[in-house]
This record gives structure tokens, sequence and C-alpha cells, in this order.
């Protein structure tokens, strides 16, 4: 992983190239204030002053320079600059004026690279500094948490399965002193049997499991943080096309944005006793994988009919959902890769985001929205609970009709939180199709930012 440490360094007057960041409004001003040299380059690049204009700038020396950069976003984007992380040579950087605040985080994630499986590049780091020092610390956590979301998305199944996530779980409960429990295989038959049902058709080495991480004071709050683990996605019986299955090592982007958000709750010392759950399957197809139209029994005690093996996520999480609850936590957040109907309704850039409590919601929207981290919220709506009734259970997993699809998954999800517990739950697409300045195409963190905002500040 990359050290975004050492791309982030406070301003103790060495020497650095000037980043010139310009406003479209503000651009003519600042281009009138510059020697001729300056205005001579900038009309031999025949630039106009509109965003995204950029240029080299000459200074006294023949190898000295600045770079200019015309920018319309905001200084709150942590994108603001992230173009210049990734484009500029090796070497250090200041900018001309102000700080960069914000922009610290799209700087270091511009220079994520996931180079496992291909020899990476050989730009040695840009290193951007700062006179707001104490900044870096959490700018740093931020990235660090963001490339782990990015670097297990983007690994593929086969060195992404089940056992891996655990390996992850217990490396990141090593490292702040925190419990692992799994419950694994056949002992999942009794306890969870939603859980064991989606995952006892994969190979034995790809057994389901329920992770478990605790950590924190006892006395101090109880929070549960969970994310769906499915390694890899074929459908089961309901065998998904070619297509569709082409990106699924990703349907366990739930879990490690999980495991990301539980990472920054553990490194900052939040006031919280941590529940972290990761139910992990494969959904695998055999001769004892679970069918359309088995009846399911739940760790909750509801039964669940099995409309479509390819709703599988929301069975697994129900299990775990049930588990967390019965802790007593004042708070669960869940993440999910869990419907198809959240991308057609929001497309990949917006998790759809659901809660039971208001106050919550209305917490993680303006959160999101604060630091360039955006959610939108849909509905739980009452009126389509109905669309889960079944005819011999006590509900289906999979609506007929297709119909408000991502809220459907969501209202069978609130049939395992707990009355009186506030709880959100994302269904986030943990994928960018395409490329965008400090956001490259491939796994990415999409909510991880707003919802860690609200526990910070929550509980910090």
């Amino acid at each position: 992983m990359t050290d975004f440490a050492t791309l982030l360094q406070p301003d103790r007057g060495q020497s650095a190239r000037t980043i010139h960041v310009v406003h479209p409004d503000a651009y003519d001003a600042w281009l009138a204030k510059q020697p001729a040299r300056t205005r001579t380059t900038v009309a031999a690049h025949r630039l106009t002053g509109k965003a995204g204009n950029r240029a080299v700038l000459p200074a006294d020396a023949a190898d000295d320079w600045s770079m200019l950069l015309v920018c319309n976003e905001s200084v709150e984007s942590p994108w603001r600059i992230a173009s210049l992380g990734e484009q500029l040579p090796a070497g250090t950087y200041r900018l001309a004026d102000g700080e960069p605040g914000a922009a610290m985080l799209g700087w270091a994630l511009a220079q994520y690279r996931f180079d496992a499986y291909r020899k990476g590049d050989d730009v040695g780091p840009r290193v951007l500094l700062t006179g707001e020092p104490a900044k870096i610390e959490e700018t740093v956590r931020l990235a660090t948490a963001t490339a782990l979301v990015r670097d297990l998305v983007n690994t593929p199944a086969s060195d992404m399965g089940p056992a891996d996530l655990e390996r992850h779980a217990d490396l990141l409960a090593k490292a702040h002193g925190a419990t692992l429990t799994v419950t694994k295989g056949e002992a999942l038959a009794k306890g969870y049997p939603m859980i064991h049902a989606v995952g006892r058709a994969a190979a034995q080495d790809r057994a389901p499991r329920l992770i478990e991480v605790e950590w924190g004071d006892p006395k101090h709050p109880r929070i549960a943080i969970l994310g769906k683990g499915v390694a890899f996605d074929t459908g089961g019986l309901n065998v998904k096309p070619g297509g569709g299955m082409a990106l699924m090592k990703k349907d366990m982007g739930g879990a490690a944005h999980a495991l990301a958000l539980a990472s920054l709750v553990m490194a900052a010392r939040l006031k919280v006793r941590l529940h972290l759950l990761i139910p992990a399957v494969e959904n695998s197809i055999s001769g004892n994988a679970f069918r359309p139209g088995d009846v399911l029994k739940s760790r909750k005690g509801l039964t669940v009919e099995n409309t479509n093996t390819d709703a599988e996520g929301r069975l697994v999480l129900g299990d775990a959902l049930t588990k967390a609850g019965e802790d007593s936590p004042e708070l669960i957040i869940d993440y999910a890769t869990l419907t198809g109907a959240a991308r057609v309704a929001l497309g990949p850039d917006l998790p759809a985001t659901f809660s039971n409590d208001d106050a919550l919601a209305d917490e993680l929207l303006k959160a999101g929205i604060a630091i360039g981290d955006p959610l939108w919220r849909l509905p739980l709506w009452d009126g389509y609970d109905d669309m889960l009734k079944s005819d011999i259970a006590d509900m289906v997993n999979s609506a007929e009709g297709g119909y408000a699809g991502a809220s459907t998954a969501a209202l069978f999800l609130r049939r395992f939180i707990p009355k009186h517990v506030a709880w959100a739950h994302f269904d986030t697409f943990a994928w960018r199709p395409t490329a965008k300045p400090g956001r490259p195409k491939g796994g990415d963190a999409l909510g991880l930012r707003a919802a860690w905002a609200v526990l910070k500040e929550r509980y910090g």
C-alpha cells in the first residue's frame, strides 16, 4: 500500500515548486499581476481562464518553474488539486496562496496505485507541504482507509475469498488489540442458518463464516458496523449471465467498507464499544446449493421463502444484523453492494442511504456534502412492506415485479433491526466505472468518509 505519510509534510520553508490555483472568476485579475514572461507563456498555451486550464510557468532560473491550475472547485473540495497529484513529476510542492486543507486527501489519493499484479510506475513521490501539520495525521488515516477499500475490492476473487476477509480482520484486530471470533462452515447451520445456506455450495477452502471483531471499553456506547462479504456472486442457481458476473469480485465491497470504517474508529480510539461483523461467503453453484423456493430459517426466528438465489446479500446480512442487535447497540451501520436498482436510480457515485432515524440520516447527508462524499437518502416506505409477503413463510427475500428494488431490500433488512436502535444502511456501488482526478477506475470507498465524520463527531 502507498505510504501516504510521505506525501504530506509540514512546511518549514524548505525548497519547493509553487502551484498557483486560480478560480476562473479571479483569472484576469491574477494574470494582470504576473510578469511578462508568465503572460507570454499563458498566451502561447491559448489559455482563456476556463476551469481545467493549466500550464507550466517559467521562472528566473532555467531549471525552475511553477504550475498554474485554473480550478472552479471550492477550497473545501478534496479533489481540488488531485489532477496535479497524479500528473506532476516527483518533487516537493506548495500552494502559492492559502493552505491545501481538504485537498491534501485528493493529492494523496491521486498517487494510489493497485500494482499487486503488475509492475508499478517508477515515478517518485509528489510531496505537498502544508502549514497545518495537525491535519496531516487525519488525512493519512482517511487515505489509508480509502486505499484499503480500493485494494480489497480490486483484488480478484481467486485471492479474496472468505478466508482472506478473515485474514484482514485478524490483522486489524491484532493491530489494535481487539478480539477476533469466527464461526465457520457447518458450525453456522444452527446459529446462522441463512449465512450457512448461502455459502454452503462453495469449496471447502472457501467455506462461509461470520467474522466478528470486538474492541473498546465495554462501558462506552456500543455500536455495530457490518459489511456484506460476498467474495464472489455467481447468482447461485438463478445464475447471472456472463456480463453480470464480470464485476462480482466487488460483491464484498460492503465488507471492505466495514473493515475500513472500523480501522478509523480504532485508530482514533473513539469512545465506543465497537462490534464489527462480516458475513463472508461465496455464492456458488453445486449439488447442495440453496434453491429457489426453499424456505430458510433465520437466526431471528423469521422464515424466508427464497424467491431468488441472486438476492443473497440481504440473507447473510439478516443473520449478522440479528447478532449485532442482540448486544443492544445504540447504533448500527451496514454497507452492502446490495441492489442494481440503487445504481439505476442514483448511478455509481451516490450510495443509496436508508435510515430508520431522521436525525442520523440528516447528520450523514450533511456530512457527505461538507466533505465531498455525497449520499442520497431513499425511503423505507412502509407501504412497500407488503411486497415482501409470502404465501408459505414469514417473508420473501426478493419482491416480485422489480419495483422499488433498493427500498424493498432495505425493508427486508429492517425486519432484523431491533426497535429503537438507530440504523443506517448504505447500498453502495464500491466501484468507479470511469476515472476522475484522485479516483481511478476500479474499487473505491463511497459513503465511508461521511459515516466516519458522523462517528467522529458523536464519539470523538
